[in-house]
């Protein structure tokens, strides 16, 4: 069931018990993905929405020459590809990082959901907004810091909105499911670069890592050579400095 999602979005607005169940019937089925495989290629045409359960994927832009950029990481309460109900072609790729579960949305049934339930239709536009949101930030952050804070912000970037969906295994640490290769591919380094960048972070007592589980030490000095901010990912009170958005319906 859509659990994370749905937390989500009740970070948006408050949902009734009515929309829960709605949101939890509107999965026609799931599916199950291995690590390195597309869910869906860009040029493609979708007729269902995709919704993550369990596992990690990421969006991103294959080039001419086959070099991979990364835009964003996806987490469990993504909606993936959201922006194919209404744009009827992707215009990137969606693949797994890790083995995966997403839940199966056909396009008529989140037409229906968005005719009939207003809040929810209100709560899923302001989720693409979100989005966008979180991309201009990836944008500033390659374009305009230093290799070092745009992996501190990655790491800032990746705790709240884990927290947000209850994926924190306690208040500082939370999975770590990237490898070092595809931490690079989306912060346009190499993978050297990313290394010695967490060995500087580990050094000066910012993190500390054991498998696949980041801890944060020090979460003010952390955001702070990071240059990082929560305001963009528009969570509560509770996951960041940001008031909870009121609902205009």
């Amino acid at each position: 069931m859509p659990q994370s999602l749905i937390r989500k979005l009740e970070h948006i607005a408050p949902l009734s018990s009515e929309e829960k169940q709605v949101l939890i019937e509107a999965v026609a089925r799931t599916r199950d993905l291995r690590p390195d495989e597309d869910l869906i290629r860009e040029g493609e045409q979708p007729t269902d929405c995709h919704v993550i359960l369990e596992g990690m994927l990421c969006r991103y832009k294959l080039l001419r020459e086959g070099k991979r950029q990364i835009t964003g990481f996806q987490i469990a309460g993504d909606l993936v590809d959201l922006c194919g109900l209404l744009m009827g072609r992707m215009d990137h790729s969606v693949g797994t990082l890790t083995p995966a579960k997403v839940g199966v949305i056909p396009h008529q049934i989140l037409r229906r959901i968005m005719e009939g339930h207003p809040r929810l239709a209100q709560a899923l536009w302001q989720e693409t907004l979100i989005d966008a949101s979180i991309t201009r930030e990836w944008v500033a952050n390659l374009g305009r810091r230093a290799a070092y804070q745009r992996l501190a912000h990655l790491l800032c970037e990746m705790g709240v909105r884990l927290n947000a969906v209850g994926r924190r295994t306690d208040g500082a640490s939370f999975e770590w499911l990237m490898t070092q290769s595809e931490v690079a591919d989306a912060m346009g380094l190499s993978t050297v670069h990313v290394n010695r960048i967490l060995q500087q972070l580990r050094a000066e007592g910012l993190i500390v890592t054991q498998g696949n589980e980041i801890r944060v030490l020090d979460w003010d000095r952390l955001q702070q050579a990071g240059e990082f901010s929560p305001d963009y990912l528009f969570l509560g009170p509770n996951l960041g400095d940001g008031e909870r958005r009121q609902p205009i319906i």
